[in-house]
């Protein structure tokens, strides 16, 4: 594609590499004892994949913060096991906890990230749809009540090869570049793609980013929240 071509929108896996390593550094940067985003390389070639630097974007153990309750601070929760501080921990008296591990893979189809997320209770036991359409902010699950099937779906990680939620990526082109507003792929600069598209996803399902990550982040109302600052 020439530098002169008005862009689509859409992403290399070359691109989507260059993208994933700018956000876990700056992520890092912005503060260093978040839960840390990490990029787990995979050994494993995908259909369409041409790329040496394969694999996907992780950030785990996120305890999910009930709408109803007062959003406390979290940590992880690998520290949860190790820590008495009940500042670090999710303070419920009504509800299980909810735990969700979300990845962030690189669609060969729609040439753009996918967000695919686990949500489970601290037995281990995965959630079913009501449940995590309960954790959802209100915005997001009236969509999923109207278009459950277009929005998110349950189908296998490529990754891992389990069952994983993952929100549909068939309009994600089109956003991205009402969002990022290049006209040409001369204007755009591909590190800040997944920080500006998560800024967008992030808070549909309830996952608040640091402010400092993205000036130009695009903010939603949101009840319930994951927590991931300090």
């Amino acid at each position: 594609m020439s530098n002169l071509e008005v862009w689509d929108g859409t992403i290399s896996q070359k691109d989507f590499y260059v993208a994933a390593r700018t956000l876990v550094e700056r992520w890092k940067q912005v503060n260093p004892s978040l839960p840390q985003w990490t990029w787990i390389p995979s050994k494993s070639t995908l259909m369409g994949s041409s790329c040496k630097e394969e694999g996907y974007l992780s950030l785990e153990n996120m305890f999910h913060i009930d709408r109803n309750e007062e959003c406390l601070i979290v940590d992880s929760f690998s520290e949860r096991e190790e820590t008495d501080d009940v500042a670090t921990l999710v303070h419920s008296t009504s509800n299980e906890t909810h735990i969700y591990d979300f990845h962030i893979v690189y669609s060969f189809s729609y040439k753009v990230p996918v967000l695919y997320f686990h949500g489970y209770q601290s037995d281990g036991q995965p959630l079913s749809m009501d449940e995590i359409e309960n954790d959802l902010p209100p915005s997001s699950s009236k969509i999923l009540r109207e278009s459950k099937w277009t929005y998110m779906t349950l189908g296998e990680h490529p990754y891992v090869r389990r069952p994983w939620y993952t929100l549909h990526p068939c309009a994600t082109s089109d956003w991205m570049k009402l969002l990022l507003g290049g006209t040409s792929m001369k204007d755009l600069d591909i590190s800040s793609y997944l920080l500006s598209w998560l800024s967008v996803v992030g808070q549909a399902i309830g996952l608040r980013i640091p402010l400092e990550l993205q000036q130009r982040s695009v903010k939603h109302p949101s009840a319930s929240c994951f927590i991931i600052n300090n």
